[in-house]
């Protein structure tokens, strides 16, 4: 069969001489008065523009030639039914196992066109092929070839696609044949035998393990061939990781066949007892498990095999899709390499991503769309991620007219110009297909793909749900409906190449080696006493960070600010800007503060050159919400970028900033997998205003505050959240800093509210130091705006020389008189300025000490106490916040401060519980925050 159709034809291409003639004439005509010309001609200028001069090959040259210009109205309706077979066969394929879906084949029709099978005979088949495919004689025939290839077993959506070249690619593969497989009979036994395996698997759990959840496969068998040959591919073209990411169903069956968990560790998981005894003794097999765990169909594995390439399957909770994001970053930072300075070096060859998701899920759940729209963002982009839809046409007990509004559930997907195919799953040898044709189409164009994998479920949702309560119709359907093994092994029988008798000889074998691998486990259970699990955290956690130096030498921080501070001579920075970043050099020569960008600057510099990759991400990042930061100037006469961190000596890695699509959950997600993949890269994401982060929320609650307990993942994710009450309203004011410590234990991250721009120095140059090790954990500061430029959060040169991050600051001018003091305040961020702001150098005030308190989680304790036991005449303990009193961080810290009180009163001062964060207007505001400054500040 030729290989090398071209598959956009002309129509024009089919008229030459008196006939081309014609067709010019009309659309002379057409151009001053389209009214006067055929609806059909009017129709074909309007999609293909003005008639073009074709010249002739000899093969062209001996078509035949239409004579009659009222042929031309049949020629140009065949054309319209040969686009029409491309673009709507779908709508008429074989692609419902259940074959329960109805078939639209009408505008496949001759009639539909005028078109009668004599019409289409007496056309030669080079009127639509410049090389005619074998077999195809005329245009009668030309319409069975296309509708055998585009209402079969696979079926194609490309026509949304803009690009032409990506168009004509897959016409083209389509069209010629490349998108089917030919098994020799020894590749159909090895199939049969992998069928087997998967669904032998699932049934040797449903009699073993009566009524345990697994969320089988059964149904959607055929996931496991598909993803078996992108990992044959993969490997043939040298690629270093394959990662994956699905929800539960059928998880447990892609552990076993794709990670190669042996069957003995998954048999292990439904008798209760420790899986560790069966790893494979040659390492192949990792597994990672916290010390609080989380159910089997949660768990994720690596594998390394024996030709070097790993392949992952990422771990995931019940929220179905989110975990498309954390893949798609970890795929990103595999593919970087970050040891020099500058920008990292990609290769998106090196990793790629493979999601499945559920046919109810991928059109309802927005985190969807999000990471189809950074797919190919520069800052995001991982050359294509491969999607699956494993499609069992139901969601929990909801059928598809209540589950989307669309026709297929991968419609979305179009949106963002990605081919979809459709598949049925019960043919196998397609599947192979499309999974072949979806790896060379990332290889060439690297987009994303979608395959949508059209199968039923066995079963109900889990194993003791019954479905015929629910959606009786469907499962009657399929309670009478063959396996996919058993239709396979029928084919094969069929075929000839197997007999009934090796068909079940293959289940009876696969049978002994589940009932084998059972028996080891048995054997174990019964030979070992079960010991209780701990679900206590390791010591390395529960110990905390260590006090670490962090100060830079005064002569680095001087030769890298003055690098900074110097641009190439035909950079054109923008004026004001330029006087704004000049400031930065007074610090040095003694005459200002380090601002709180000016300290995160140096920060990152010493940070890189520690050896420290970094990545910083956020909306509007490289400038800063507030236009404080500046990471990345832009030319005002080119627009061309100068990044000045990629030129301070001695930088020993890579950093970027990137500015992010507007997206939270997506691309917190993404940030938390990029440092699960490079654990030694400083990975921070910044929320345009804390509040923003609302959106994120399932990320923090199921992978940033809990991955370590559950899964035994580590993360250094530093968050920022602009979080001050500033008269913004509700919706700019609070970072929902209550959230994040609720979430709060077993030293799962740390959470910080800073007031001083030496300290945020000191605690992200702490973080970098602790990022790889055991007991590295998350970082979340709610950080400043106002105070970002505020001479009290300043700092001098010597504050980041020596020194460490503080978790308590003690304000200045407070607590001199230890005999005098009646109460001590405690705040945090911006309220302790605020504080600072009216006491200035504490005259008049020695009634009161104000206390700083930095680090809010791990909560300082012991600091706090031994400076209350200084102060042995003070009688009231009191926290000072401007959130309300049901939110900030008095709930968290109450008992705590009780702990610490003893006979002391603890007591709270603030604003009174409310439902909304903040005041809707500037000046209720000032009121308010009056009132609370004064009530903390006067005696009583």
């Amino acid at each position: 069969m030729s290989k090398s159709l071209d598959i956009h034809r002309s129509p024009y291409a089919s008229f030459s001489g008196p006939n081309l003639g014609y067709i010019m004439e009309m659309y002379e005509l057409f151009r001053s008065s389209p009214e006067s010309v055929d609806a059909e001609l009017v129709e074909m200028f309007n999609k293909y523009g003005a008639p073009e001069m074709v010249v002739e090959t000899s093969e062209q040259s001996s078509k035949v030639g239409i004579t009659d210009p009222n042929e031309l109205g049949k020629v140009l309706s065949a054309y319209k039914l040969l686009d029409a077979i491309r673009t709507y066969g779908h709508l008429a394929a074989n692609i419902y196992p259940l074959n329960d879906v109805p078939k639209d084949s009408s505008r496949l029709e001759l009639s539909y066109y005028g078109l009668s099978e004599d019409d289409l005979r007496k056309m030669p088949a080079n009127l639509f092929f410049n090389v005619v495919p074998d077999n195809v004689e005329n245009g009668l025939s030309a319409v069975h070839y296309l509708k055998s290839l585009y209402t079969g077993k696979i079926a194609f959506e490309f026509a949304h696609i803009i690009d032409e070249e990506e168009r004509n690619w897959i016409q083209n593969q389509v069209e010629t044949g490349q998108v089917s497989v030919n098994l020799s009979s020894d590749d159909k036994k090895i199939l049969l035998e992998r069928l087997t395996k998967i669904e032998g698997f699932e049934k040797y759990i449903h009699r073993t393990f009566v009524g345990a959840k697994r969320f089988s496969i059964e149904g959607l068998d055929t996931l496991v061939v598909f993803l078996d040959e992108l990992i044959r591919r993969s490997e043939e073209e040298k690629t270093n990781k394959v990662l994956i990411g699905m929800a539960h169903r059928g998880r447990l069956n892609v552990l076993t066949h794709i990670l190669n968990k042996p069957y003995e560790m998954m048999f292990a998981q439904f008798a209760n007892i420790s899986e560790e005894p069966f790893l494979p003794a040659d390492g192949s097999v990792e597994t990672t498990r916290g010390w609080f765990g989380d159910v089997k169909y949660h768990m994720g594995a690596s594998y390394k095999g024996e030709t070097g390439m790993n392949r992952f399957l990422a771990y995931n909770p019940s929220h179905l899709e989110v975990v498309n994001a954390v893949v798609t970053g970890q795929t990103r930072a595999a593919q970087e390499v970050t040891g020099k300075s500058g920008l990292p070096t990609q290769d998106m060859n090196a990793a790629y991503a493979v999601l499945i998701h559920g046919d109810a899920a991928f059109p309802g759940q927005g985190i969807v769309p999000e990471t189809f729209n950074y797919s190919r963002v520069p800052g995001f982009k991982t050359g294509g991620s491969i999607h699956i839809i494993a499609n069992n046409m139901i969601g929990f007990t909801t059928e598809q007219i209540d589950s989307r509004s669309t026709h297929y559930s991968s419609d979305p997907a179009k949106g963002f110009e990605v081919p979809v195919l459709h598949v049925n799953a019960d043919c196998p040898e397609s599947v192979i297909a499309t999974a072949a044709f979806a790896f060379e189409y990332r290889k060439k164009f690297g987009k994303d793909i979608v395959i949508d994998l059209i199968g039923y479920r066995r079963y109900g949702h889990n194993e003791m749900d019954e479905p015929l309560v629910t959606n009786p119709i469907m499962y009657h359907d399929v309670h009478k409906h063959s396996t996919v093994r058993e239709l396979y092994g029928n084919t094969l029988v069929a075929e000839n190449i197997l007999s009934e008798s090796e068909v079940d000889e293959v289940d009876s074998r696969v049978y002994k080696e589940m009932q084998s691998a059972h028996d080891v486990v048995r054997a174990y259970s019964e030979s070992k006493e079960k010991k209780a699990v701990s679900n206590t955290a390791p010591e390395e956690v529960l110990a905390g960070y260590p006090v670490l130096e962090t100060g830079v030498e005064e002569n680095a921080l001087l030769t890298m600010n003055n690098e900074l501070l110097a641009y190439p001579e035909e950079f054109s920075v923008f004026n004001r800007l330029i006087k704004i970043l000049k400031r930065r050099e007074e610090p040095f020569i003694g005459k200002g503060k380090i601002d709180w960008a000016h300290a995160e600057t140096l920060a990152f510099g010493s940070i890189l050159q520690d050896g420290n990759p970094i990545r910083l991400t956020g909306q509007d990042v490289q400038r800063g919400t507030f236009a404080h930061r500046h990471l990345v100037l832009h030319d005002e006469k080119t627009g061309n970028t100068h990044t000045p961190l990629h030129h301070i000596s001695g930088s020993k890695a890579s950093f970027s900033a990137h500015n992010s699509p507007l997206s939270e959950a997506a691309i917190v997600g993404y940030e938390f997998g990029y440092n699960l993949e490079d654990q030694e890269a400083l990975t921070i994401w910044e929320a345009q205003y804390g509040d923003f982060s609302n959106m994120a929320q399932v990320m923090f609650d199921q992978f940033v505050s809990s991955s370590h307990a559950k899964w035994g993942q580590k993360s250094g994710l530093v968050l920022l959240l602009p979080h001050a009450y500033e008269g913004q309203g509700p919706e700019h004011s609070s970072a929902r800093l209550e959230r994040y410590l609720q979430l709060s234990a077993e030293n799962n991250w740390t959470v910080a509210n800073l007031s001083s721009s030496a300290n945020y120095f000191h605690i992200l140059r702490r973080q970098a130091k602790m990022l790889g090790k055991d007991s590295m954990r998350p970082l979340v500061i709610v950080t400043p705006k106002s105070l970002l430029r505020h001479p009290l959060v300043g700092a001098d040169v010597g504050d980041l020389t020596e020194g460490s991050f503080q978790t308590v600051l003690e304000q200045p001018g407070t607590g001199n008189t230890p005999e005098k003091v009646e109460r001590i305040l405690f705040a945090s961020g911006k309220m302790a300025i605020d504080l600072a702001e009216q006491v200035k150098d504490g005259e008049g005030f020695d009634h009161l000490h104000i206390v700083r308190v930095e680090q809010l989680y791990p909560f300082p304790t012991e600091k706090i106490e031994n400076i209350v036991s200084r102060y042995p005449k003070a009688k009231d303990l009191i926290w000072v916040q401007e959130e309300p009193k049901n939110m900030g961080s008095w709930s968290f810290a109450n008992p705590y401060m009780n702990e610490i009180a003893g006979k002391k009163k603890v007591s709270y001062i603030g604003r009174d519980h409310r439902s909304s964060p903040s005041e809707g207007d500037g000046g209720s505001h000032a009121i308010e925050q009056k009132r609370i400054i004064n009530l903390a500040l006067n005696r009583k």
